[in-house]
């Protein structure tokens, strides 16, 4: 079974990676492809210009099992991917320490994300939508085009944008190729679990 992993630079270990005014909003800038030669993934990088996140494949696209990992290799998150007939979904389980310092995945998922049908916009074009739900205090999550790997935004029940991805722009104006994209997250946002829907997006897209 393909695996892949995430390996974040958290918060707490670089303070450089969050913004100083609490207010701010997050901004990240997503480059999808692997660090990792002929690989599949994604990598993201911080403010400061280091890797924040990564996804490293090194078998095949479009993995089963995706993990989640802090720098020093602590496994944070499973992405675990789950059909049901045409139907697909992702359920994100969260792990803590056990006994003894080792890593133990929490018996439900923290989160699940599931497919909707696609939608007929204007123009005759379809637009993919998939629904999170957080099981620990039952928030739910609309993800707009969702098949769209350059530009989706995520946002919550009562229709405000948590987070949203774009393409990038320079400084300038040029707009870079659909492979480099802006990751903007609400001040008071989980950055680790909109970095997992982003991960699931990536999966759903079939560009991870």
């Amino acid at each position: 079974m393909a695996i892949s992993r995430i390996q974040p630079l958290t918060a707490h270990l670089h303070p450089s990676a969050t913004p100083a005014d609490p207010q701010e909003k997050q901004v990240y800038t997503v480059w999808m492809k692997s660090l990792v030669f002929n690989g599949y993934g994604c990598t993201i990088y911080g403010r400061d210009g280091r890797v924040a996140y990564r996804v490293d494949n090194y078998a095949c696209s479009r993995s089963r099992e995706v993990y989640v990992m802090d720098s020093g290799g602590k496994t944070l998150i499973k992405l675990l991917k789950k059909n049901f007939g045409v139907f697909k979904s992702w359920k994100g389980y969260s792990y803590c320490n056990g006994t003894g310092g080792s890593e133990e995945e929490a018996a439900k998922p923290w989160f699940s994300v599931q497919k909707a049908h696609r939608i007929l916009k204007k123009g005759r074009q379809y637009s993919g939508r998939a629904v999170v739900t957080v099981c620990f205090n039952g928030k739910i999550y609309n993800i707009d085009d969702v098949s769209n790997k350059s530009e989706y935004r995520i946002s919550d029940a009562d229709g405000k944008v948590v987070a949203e991805m774009k393409r990038k722009q320079t400084a300038s104006g040029l707009v870079l190729g659909e492979d480099v994209l802006t990751l903007t997250v609400g001040p008071t946002e989980d950055v680790l679990l909109v970095v997992g829907l982003v991960v699931v997006c990536g999966l759903l897209s079939r560009c991870i």
